[in-house]
C-alpha cells in the first residue's frame, strides 16, 4: 500500500507495545439523557469491543432528529473511558466546504502528534496534500491510500475511534475517502463510526449499518413525560401524533394552545434546522408549492400545483418537485406530495411570513370545490378583521365536518366563526359552541379555554350556566355544579342546544345525589317533545339508569337511520343502552361507530369505542371478547397517549381475567383508579360487581353473595349489580338463601316497575328459574327461556346448567348429561374456564366417562362439533367476506335462507358480527 501512495511507513523505526485497552463500562442509557435506545447502546458497546481488537466500520443511520449525533456522542465517551484515542470530524448542513476540510479534522491531531516527531519528514507529502491540495506521487486519486496508511500506522500505538457526524454534510473528496477507509479498517486496531441521513448514503452500501427506527408510542409518552411535564392529554397526542417517534421533535414541537392566525404547522428554529436545512435555498416554486403541501395536505399534486401557481403567478410543472426531492424533503407517490416525515411540514414553512401565508391560503380556497369544509377553511385563514357572512357559513358548514368525521375541524370552524362575527351575541354562541364540542371530544383544556371566551360574551341564562360548568368541570367529576332544581326552563333553540349540553355535563356529577338526580331527570322530562335527541338520552340514562331504563331503551330504538347519526352522537346513543341495560343495541351502536371511526382514519378515537365495546362484552359475559376489547384498548391507547382510556382498560382486563379462571381479582391502585374514572365514571361499581362475580366463579359462593345483596341494595350501584343477577342467583342458591334472594328480586321487580329494561326482564326471570324449587322449576324455566336468548349464549348457558343440574337430581342422568354439555360447550367457547371446569364435577356425577376420541367439554369445542356441515360451510364463506347474496349463488339458496342460518350460528359460535367468524373458525380448527 504504501508504494502506490509513494510514503514510507509511519510507524517504521518505532518502538513499543500497543496500550492496552480498558473494559468498556455498563452505563445505563440514562447516562446520556437517551430514551428508548438501550439496543443501540448495546450494538455500540459490541461494536467498539469488535473494533478494538481487529477493526470494525459501522454507519448509524437515520432521519433528522433520530438520536443520530446523541448516540455517536454516548459512543465517544464509551471509547474515551476504555482508554480510545478519538478523533472527530463534523459535517456542516447548508453550508460549502471547500474540499479535503472533513478529512483534515480527522487527520491534523495525527500529524501534530508529538508521538510522530521523528517521523515529520515521512509526513510531508500527506501534510501538503492535504493543506495546499498538493498532488503527491500518483495524484489526489492515492489520498485515501494516504489517510489509510495514517490511520493505520497511528492506531498501532493506540486503538483509534473516527467519529463522523453527519457524514452526508461533508466535502465530497472527505466523504469518498471515509467511503474507501470503512471498506478497510478490519486487522487493524481502528474503528470508523459514521452518522448519516437514510436518503443520502448510497456511497456507503455494503458497510454494516445500525438504522435507528422512531421510539414506540410508550417511548414517546415517557420521553415528554420526562422532559416535557405538564402537557395535557391532547397535547401530548397531537405531538406525539406530529412526532411520530422523532425524539428531537417530541422535544422541539411547540404545544399548541390557540390556533395560530393565519394557521401554519407548527415547528422551531432547532427543528427546521434539523429537518429542512436546504429549504431556503430552494426555487422559488418549489416553496410555494410546499408551502399549499403544508396547509393542505389531502391534496393531490395537479391541485397543489395549481394553488402554487397563483401564489406566484406563474405556471408551474410536476419538475418544480424536484429539487425537493433531491433534497430528500418529500416525494411524489403517485398522486400526492408526501412529506419524508410529519414534522417536516411544519419545518419547510416556519420562516414563512403571515402575509405569504394568507396568500397560499387564498390560493388554496381559489381551488378547491366552492362551499366544501376545506374550501372555507382556508378562506378564513386568508382574511382579516371582521366577517360576519363568512362566519355564518363556516358555522353552518361545521355539521357538515362532523359528518365527515373530521370533529376538530368543527370545533376549528366555529372558533373562527367567533372571531369573525360582529355581534357579542353571535360571538358568545359560536365559542360556547365550539366548547362544548371539544368537550365531548375529550379536549379539555380547548374546552375550558373557549368556555372562558364565551363568557365574555353574552349568553342566556342556561348557557352562563353551561359555559361556566365548562370552565371547572371538564370531566364531570369533582367540581361542584349548579342544582338542576334551579334551572330556569328553555326559550329558543339556542336554550334548548345549550340545555341539553348542561344536562350531559351535569349528569355524571349528580348521578349518585339522591336529591339532584330526579331534580335533573324531572328537568329531562319537561323539555319539548321534539326535544329528543342522543344528548338528552344519554344525560338520562347517565342520572337514571333504572329509573329510565325503558324509556331510553325506547328512545335509543327510534334512530333507525344510523347512517345519517353523526359519529359522536352514535358513541352517545350506545353509552345510553349500555348504562340503561340493552348491552346488545349498545355493542351494534359502538360497532357503527369504530366503523366509521376506521373508514375516516381516525385512530386515536378507537380506544374510547374499544373501552366501550369491551364493556358491552363483559355485560353479555363474553368475556373472550371483552378480553380482546379490553387489550386492544390498551394497545391503541398507549399509542395515543390516552393514558385514562388505558388505565381503565388495564383494570378491566384484570377483571375478565378473573372472571374467566375464577382467580382473586387485585386490587386497583390508586392513580390507575383516579385515571379510570376520568374514562368511565361507573368504573367503581363495575369492578365491585365484577369482583364478586370472579369471587363465584372462584367458588367463594359466601363472599359473592354477600357483596351483590349489598350491591342490589343500593341504588347507586344498581345499575352495574343488574347485570350480575343470575352469579347472584347461583351463590344463593349454593349458600341456601334462596329465599333471600327472591326477595331481594322482589324487591328489584317492584322498584323498576314499568321502566324495567327487556334484557332486565331476561335476567330477572333467569335468576328466578335457577332459585326456583323443584316444584317451580319447570315452569320457571320455561318462562325464562321465552325471552329472547338468541343473542345472549351466556344467559342460555347459565338457565341449561340450572336444568341440568335439576335432571341430574331428578336420575335422569342422558337428559342431564346432553343439557349441561350444551351449556359447557357454550361456556368454554366464551371464555369461561372456571365455570366450565365447576360443569365437569356435574357432567362426573350424571354418569359422563371419558372415552377416546370423545370431544371434551372442558376444552374448546371445534366448529364441526357445533355446527352441521352447511352451517360450517356458509360460517366460512361468510368469514371469508362474502355477501348474503353471494353465498346463496355458490350454495343455490336465497339471501334470506342465509341470514337465517347466520342467525343461528352467531351464537353457537359467540360471535355478533360476521367480522368475527374468520378468527373464530380459525381458532376452532385448531381446537
Amino acid at each position: 500500500m504504501n508504494a502506490q501512495t509513494g510514503l514510507p511507513p509511519l510507524d517504521a523505526g518505532r518502538e513499543g507495545p500497543l496500550s492496552p485497552v480498558a473494559p468498556l463500562p455498563e452505563l445505563p442509557t440514562a447516562s446520556w439523557g437517551l430514551v428508548g435506545r438501550d439496543v443501540e447502546l448495546r450494538a455500540l458497546r459490541d461494536f467498539l469491543r469488535e473494533a478494538t481488537a481487529h477493526g470494525a466500520t459501522r454507519v448509524l443511520s437515520g432521519h433528522a432528529g433520530s438520536g443520530k449525533s446523541a448516540l455517536l456522542k454516548a459512543a465517544v465517551e464509551l471509547a474515551t473511558a476504555a482508554g480510545v484515542r478519538v478523533l472527530h470530524c463534523t459535517g456542516i448542513r447548508g453550508s460549502n466546504p471547500s474540499d479535503l476540510a472533513g478529512l483534515l479534522q480527522i487527520v491534523w491531531p495525527v500529524l501534530e502528534s508529538p508521538a510522530w516527531s521523528l517521523a515529520a519528514g515521512r509526513l510531508e507529502a500527506l501534510e501538503t496534500l492535504l493543506v495546499d491540495g498538493a498532488p503527491a506521487r500518483g495524484g489526489r486519486a492515492q489520498l485515501s491510500f494516504a489517510v489509510l496508511d495514517a490511520l493505520e500506522s497511528a492506531s498501532t500505538h493506540q486503538p483509534l475511534l473516527i467519529a463522523v457526524d453527519d457524514w452526508d454534510a461533508l466535502d465530497e473528496p472527505s466523504k469518498d475517502a471515509l467511503s474507501f477507509l470503512g471498506r478497510r479498517t478490519e486487522g487493524h486496531s481502528l474503528a470508523l463510526l459514521m452518522t448519516s441521513r437514510l436518503h443520502r448514503m448510497p456511497s456507503l452500501a455494503g458497510l454494516q449499518e445500525l438504522r435507528l427506527g422512531p421510539l414506540t408510542p410508550a417511548q414517546s409518552a415517557h420521553l415528554l413525560a420526562t422532559r416535557r411535564p405538564g402537557l395535557d392529554a391532547h397535547a401530548v397526542r397531537e405531538l406525539m401524533a406530529t412526532a411520530a417517534g422523532n425524539p428531537l421533535a417530541l422535544l422541539e414541537l411547540p404545544a399548541r394552545t390557540e390556533d395560530l392566525l393565519p394557521y401554519a404547522p407548527a415547528s422551531s428554529d432547532r427543528l427546521a434546522a434539523a429537518m429542512a436545512p436546504g429549504a431556503a435555498r430552494l426555487p422559488s416554486g418549489t416553496r410555494d408549492l410546499l408551502l399549499v403541501a403544508a396547509l393542505h395536505p389531502q391534496g393531490d399534486l395537479p391541485l397543489l400545483l395549481s394553488a402554487a401557481s397563483r401564489i406566484g403567478d406563474t405556471e408551474l410543472g410536476s419538475a418544480v418537485l424536484e429539487p425537493a426531492e433531491r433534497e430528500g424533503l418529500a416525494v411524489f407517490d403517485g398522486m400526492r406530495l408526501l412529506f419524508n416525515h410529519p414534522a417536516t411540514a411544519g419545518a419547510v414553512v416556519h420562516d414563512v411570513g403571515p402575509r405569504r401565508c394568507r396568500a397560499a391560503h387564498e390560493a388554496l380556497a381559489a381551488v378547491l370545490a366552492q362551499g366544501s369544509v376545506r374550501m372555507l377553511w382556508h378562506l378564513s385563514q386568508a382574511v382579516e378583521g371582521c366577517d360576519p357572512e363568512l362566519a355564518g357559513r363556516l358555522e353552518a358548514v361545521h355539521r357538515q365536518a362532523l359528518e365527515q368525521g373530521e370533529p376538530q375541524m368543527a370545533v376549528r370552524l366555529l372558533r373562527r366563526a367567533a372571531d369573525l362575527y360582529q355581534r357579542p351575541e353571535d360571538r358568545g354562541r359560536c365559542s360556547l359552541r365550539a366548547a362544548q364540542l371539544a368537550h365531548a371530544l375529550g379536549l379539555d383544556r380547548m374546552a375550558r379555554t373557549t368556555a372562558h371566551r364565551a363568557l365574555r360574551h353574552p349568553l342566556g341564562p342556561l348557557g352562563t350556566l353551561c359555559a361556566e360548568a365548562l370552565t371547572r368541570n371538564p370531566n364531570g367529576m369533582g367540581y361542584p355544579v349548579a342544582d338542576p332544581a334551579t334551572w330556569p326552563a328553555p326559550i329558543g333553540t339556542d336554550e334548548q342546544e345549550n340545555a341539553l349540553e348542561l344536562a350531559q355535563l351535569t349528569a355524571p356529577a349528580v348521578a349518585d345525589d339522591d336529591e339532584r338526580a330526579p331534580a335533573l331527570l324531572a328537568f329531562l322530562d319537561g323539555l319539548p317533545e321534539h326535544v329528543r335527541d342522543p344528548r338528552l338520552l344519554h344525560a338520562m340514562a347517565t342520572a337514571g339508569p333504572v329509573r329510565r331504563a325503558a324509556t331510553v331503551i325506547t328512545g335509543v330504538s327510534a334512530f333507525r337511520q344510523l347512517a345519517d347519526v353523526p359519529v359522536h352522537d352514535l358513541e352517545r346513543l350506545g353509552e345510553a343502552a349500555l348504562l340503561a341495560g340493552d348491552p346488545l343495541r349498545a355493542l351494534d351502536l359502538y360497532r357503527q361507530a369504530e366503523r366509521r371511526h376506521r373508514f375516516h382514519d381516525l385512530s386515536d378515537q378507537l380506544p374510547r369505542v374499544l373501552l366501550r365495546q369491551g364493556l358491552a362484552h363483559l355485560a353479555l359475559g363474553d368475556w373472550g371478547q371483552s378480553d380482546h376489547a379490553f387489550r386492544n384498548c390498551v394497545e391503541l391507547a398507549d399509542e395515543h397517549g390516552q393514558s385514562r382510556h388505558a388505565a381503565a382498560a388495564g383494570l378491566l382486563g384484570e377483571l375478565v381475567r378473573g372472571l374467566r379462571t375464577g382467580a382473586a381479582v387485585r386490587a386497583a391502585d390508586a392513580c390507575g383508579l383516579v385515571a379510570a374514572r376520568h374514562s368511565e365514571h361507573a368504573i367503581d361499581a363495575i369492578l365491585a360487581v365484577g369482583t364478586a362475580c370472579a369471587q363465584a366463579e372462584g367458588g367463594d359462593f359466601a363472599a359473592a353473595f354477600a357483596t351483590l345483596s349489598i350491591l342490589l341494595a343500593d341504588p347507586r350501584g344498581r345499575a352495574a349489580a343488574l347485570y350480575a343477577l343470575v352469579p347472584f342467583a347461583e351463590a344463593a342458591e349454593a349458600e341456601n338463601a334462596a329465599d333471600e334472594a327472591l326477595a331481594m328480586l322482589d324487591r328489584l321487580e317492584e322498584d323498576l316497575g314499568a321502566e324495567c329494561a327487556p334484557t332486565a326482564a331476561a335476567r330477572l326471570a333467569a335468576a328466578r328459574a335457577v332459585l326456583a324449587d323443584d316444584q317451580d322449576a319447570e315452569a320457571m324455566l320455561e318462562r325464562a327461556f321465552a325471552h329472547d336468548l338468541s343473542r345472549q349464549p351466556f344467559l342460555e348457558a347459565a338457565l341449561r346448567l340450572a336444568h341440568g343440574r335439576r335432571l341430574r337430581r331428578r336420575r335422569r342422568f342422558a337428559d342431564s348429561r346432553a343439557t349441561l354439555s350444551q351449556a359447557a360447550a357454550t361456556f368454554t367457547m366464551m371464555g369461561a374456564e372456571a365455570r366450565a371446569m365447576r360443569i365437569a364435577a356435574e357432567l362426573r356425577a350424571s354418569g359422563e366417562r371419558a372415552e377416546a376420541g370423545a370431544a371434551n367439554p372442558l376444552r374448546p369445542a371445534s366448529a364441526r362439533d357445533l355446527l352441521t356441515a352447511q352451517e360450517l360451510r356458509i360460517a366460512r364463506l361468510a368469514g371469508r367476506g362474502l355477501s348474503n347474496r353471494e353465498i346463496g349463488e355458490l350454495l343455490d339458496l336465497s339471501p334470506r335462507t342465509i341470514g337465517a342460518y347466520l342467525y343461528r350460528i352467531f351464537p353457537r359460535l359467540g360471535v355478533t358480527a360476521r367480522a368475527q367468524l374468520a378468527a373464530v373458525l380459525t381458532d376452532r380448527h385448531a381446537a
